[in-house]
This record gives structure tokens, C-alpha cells and sequence, in this order.
């Protein structure tokens, strides 16, 4: 990796107070500054691509195309196939104590 100098200014007492922090974490402030601009740099990358994701949400959310599903029906689905798995598990495994009749009894 080729390398490059970075020249900034600062307010002096900022850069004494970032000296001393630095110097009281053993680690020189151009390491610190080294691993804050990576950090910088991949916190913007994930920001770039969680952006794109909620945009594509959104447009998706908008289509007037995509069919809806009642959160209603979703769940009477889902318990529907718990059920089934439940028996399946009873059916599979008759000598040990049915836990899908319980769990079926609370849905």
C-alpha cells in the first residue's frame, strides 16, 4: 500500500488534548487517526448500502403490484404448520412425553 501525508489543521488545544488522550492509551495519535478514518470509511459504506436497502424497501412497500397478506391470516398459517410439525413430532416419537399436545393446548 502506498502511502500519502495528510495535512490538517486543527485548534491547538483540540491537538494538545488528542496528544494526551493518545499518549494515555500507549497508542500514537497517528494510529488513532489512521484507525478513526477506517472506521469512518466503513461506517459510510454501511451506511451507502443500508440506505439503497430501505429505498428498495420502500419502492417494494409502493409496488401496486405486491399482493398484501393480513398479519391475521399469516399467524393462522403459522400455527396451522406448528401443529402439523407438533403431530409429526408425536407420531415419530410416541414414548416420550408428548409435548405437542400441551403446546397445542396453549395455541
Amino acid at each position: 500500500m502506498v502511502e500519502t501525508t495528510f495535512t490538517f489543521h486543527v485548534d491547538e488545544e483540540l491537538k494538545a488534548a488528542f496528544d494526551e488522550a493518545a499518549k494515555a492509551s500507549d497508542r500514537p495519535g497517528s494510529q488513532l487517526l489512521r484507525d478513526f478514518m477506517r472506521e469512518y470509511v466503513a461506517r459510510a459504506a454501511h451506511n451507502g448500502w443500508f440506505r439503497a436497502e430501505v429505498e428498495e424497501a420502500l419502492k417494494e412497500a409502493n409496488d401496486p403490484q405486491l399482493e398484501r397478506i393480513p398479519q391475521e391470516k399469516v399467524a393462522a398459517s403459522w400455527q396451522a404448520r406448528r401443529a402439523e410439525l407438533l403431530n409429526q413430532a408425536d407420531e415419530q416419537h410416541p414414548s416420550t412425553p408428548s409435548r405437542g399436545a400441551d403446546a397445542r393446548a396453549q395455541t
